[in-house]
């Protein structure tokens, strides 16, 4: 059984999308994209300086786009269930149906303008901790004011608040933590920072259409596969100021018995921890055209 994953803001580098602009038709594509969201993609994808796709409005919707290109680069893919993380699950309740492209893509844009207007409120931020007890880090975290933002399983946790709260726990790690790393995010998301983002979110899912997902999708606010469209649009509102539970997705995908998994472009973050909290199942980053073929040989052996 095949997971299709899609990884969250930070994973984005400068030019990545470059190779992929390089297929048949993608560049249209994406041009026809970047006309119907007021965003010029091919421009922020190709030539833009890693500061330029740091800004949260630019690289939401960027992320998007490259994992909708790259899946669709792949041909008819049938996974057994689709996640994705923090702003990924926009672009897997597209793999699942529930939205369409552009309705996908329409969304994160305002997804990523009302979080950057939210983020310029208070200069806040995130950082991951690595190693460590889980019990004892978020217990510590609290004492900080810190938020626990994503609990990633495979013994990473991200921490998010304030400069002045991150800048205590640098001097004040939790016991057992090996090392505090800065993430390449601008704002404290998936916390009470980010409240100002859902009422704007919430207008703007009151315009859409959703579909019920046509595989399983499985949603960060408690690892729990969301049998229809409306609650995943529900969800997607909710969780720009709630904490994403990558852990308990990866619960679920073990019970699911969940046996490859392939992450879209940028791919490498999710793949990372699916190989030290899911030993046997086979992972595969999709980074550049250069590894479709593989990630097509995958998709035959476990579709």
């Amino acid at each position: 059984m095949l997971v299709l994953v899609a990884p969250g803001q930070g994973a984005q580098t400068p030019g990545f999308l470059t190779e992929w602009l390089d297929l048949p038709g993608t560049a249209d594509r994406v041009a026809a994209w970047s006309d119907a969201i007021g965003l010029d993609l091919v421009h922020y994808g190709t030539k833009a300086d890693a500061d330029a796709i740091r800004d949260t409005a630019v690289a939401q919707p960027l992320l998007v786009a490259a994992g909708l290109l790259s899946a669709s680069a792949l041909g008819d893919v049938a996974p057994g269930a689709v996640a994705g993380h923090s702003v990924g699950e926009i672009t897997a309740a597209a793999f699942a149906g529930v939205l369409d492209d552009t309705a996908a893509l329409g969304l994160v844009r305002k997804r990523g303008l009302a979080m950057a207007d939210a983020a310029a409120i208070t200069e806040t931020g995130m950082a991951a901790l690595l190693g460590g007890d889980p019990d004892v880090t978020v217990a510590h975290l609290e004492k900080l004011g810190l938020t626990p933002a994503n609990i990633n399983g495979a013994g990473q946790i991200v921490a998010a608040g304030t400069k002045e709260q991150l800048a205590a726990l640098e001097a004040d790690k939790p016991e057992g933590v090996r090392k505090v790393v800065a993430l390449k995010v601008a704002g404290a998301f998936h916390t009470s920072h980010m409240a100002p983002a859902v009422d704007t979110l919430a207008r703007a899912a009151a315009d859409l259409t959703p579909v019920d997902p046509k595989v399983t999708y499985v949603s960060n606010k408690d690892g729990k596969a969301v049998a229809t469209g409306d609650e995943v649009l529900r969800r997607l509102v909710g969780q720009v100021a709630n904490p994403v539970r990558w852990d308990l997705c990866m619960e679920t995908f073990k019970e699911l018995g969940v046996t490859a998994l392939l992450e879209v472009c940028p791919g490498g973050t999710l793949t990372g921890l699916a190989k030290r909290a899911l030993p046997g199942v086979r992972t595969l980053a999709l980074k550049t055209p250069a590894d479709l073929d593989a990630a097509r040989e995958l998709v035959a052996e476990h579709v």
